[in-house]
C-alpha cells in the first residue's frame, strides 16, 4: 500500500503505484495533428515533489494530460526560475544549457506524460509586471497552433511559512488560503485580468503569498489565450495541505 512521503519508508510510493497503469496509457494516447488545431494552455499548481505521494492529485493531472492529444513539445514557465534574461523581439533568447529542470516542471511532467516521450523546454520568468508576462504569454501564443502545449507552473496559493501543523496532519485550510483562492476563482471565472493583477491587494494576502513566484505564471498562461479576458475552464480545484490547487486551461 501506498503511504505517504512523510513516511519516509516509502517515498513517493503513491507514484510506484501509479507508473504501471499511467505509463500504459500515456503510450496509447493519440499525438497531435494539425487538424486538431490549437492546444490549450494551462496554468498547474505543481504541488513540489510531494505531489508524488498524492494518489488522487496524480489521477486528475493524468486524467487532464489524456483529454489531450499528446503534444510535439511543452513549454512550460516555472515559479522556481526567476531571471530577467529574455531577449527584445527579434534577438535569440539567453540559453542556459547546464541547467535542468526544476521541480515546477519535471514534478507535474513525470505525472502527465510518465514515458518522458515529450521535448521540454523551460523557460525563465523574467519579471513581475503582470502586463509584462500577459504581453509574453502572447508571443508564446502561435506554439499553440503548432503543437505546442504551454503551461505555467505555480501555486495558486503558497504561504508555507504561516501554515501549521494541523494542515499536514488533517488537511485544515487557513482562512486566508480559503479567501484568495475564492478571489482568485471569482475573478477567473470572469475574465477579469486586471482584478488579478491587483493581486497584492486581494483577500488572504500577504499570507497567500509572501512572495509572488507561485502565481504570476498564471498571467503567462492567459495572455497565451486567444482571448486573455475569456472565462477560464477550472480543472483541478480544492485544496492539499491547506493550499489552494486551483489549475485551469484557457483555449
Amino acid at each position: 500500500m501506498s503511504r505517504s512521503i512523510f513516511d519516509p519508508q516509502v517515498p513517493a510510493g503513491a507514484y510506484d503505484a501509479f507508473y504501471a497503469d499511467g505509463a500504459a496509457r500515456s503510450a496509447g494516447q493519440r499525438r497531435w495533428a494539425p487538424s486538431d488545431g490549437a492546444l490549450p494552455a494551462l496554468y498547474i499548481g505543481h504541488g513540489a515533489p510531494p505531489l508524488l505521494d498524492d494518489a488522487e492529485w496524480m489521477s486528475q493531472l493524468s486524467a487532464w494530460a489524456l483529454s489531450m492529444p499528446k503534444p510535439r513539445a511543452v513549454l512550460i514557465v516555472s515559479a522556481h526560475w526567476e531571471v530577467a534574461s529574455l531577449m527584445p523581439d527579434g534577438s535569440p533568447a539567453h540559453q542556459h544549457p547546464s541547467r535542468g529542470l526544476d521541480h515546477g516542471a519535471w514534478v507535474p511532467l513525470k505525472v502527465m506524460y510518465p514515458l518522458a516521450d515529450v521535448p521540454v523546454l523551460q523557460l525563465s520568468l523574467p519579471t513581475s509586471d503582470p502586463a509584462a508576462l500577459l504581453s509574453l504569454g502572447a508571443r508564446l501564443r502561435p506554439l499553440r497552433e503548432s503543437g505546442a502545449l504551454v503551461i505555467g507552473s505555480g501555486f495558486l496559493t503558497h504561504g508555507l511559512p504561516f501554515l501549521t501543523p494541523a494542515a499536514f496532519t488533517d488537511g485544515a485550510v487557513p482562512g486566508w488560503s480559503a479567501e484568495f483562492d475564492q478571489w482568485a476563482a471569482s475573478a477567473l471565472g470572469r475574465g477579469d485580468v486586471a482584478e488579478l493583477s491587483r493581486y497584492r491587494g486581494a483577500p488572504g494576502m500577504p499570507y497567500a503569498h509572501p512572495s509572488a513566484d507561485h502565481f504570476l505564471p498564471l498571467f503567462v498562461t492567459l495572455g497565451a489565450a486567444s482571448n486573455p479576458e475569456a472565462p477560464v475552464r477550472t480543472v483541478i480545484d480544492g485544496y492539499w495541505m491547506g493550499l489552494a490547487k486551483r489549475s485551469f486551461q484557457v483555449a
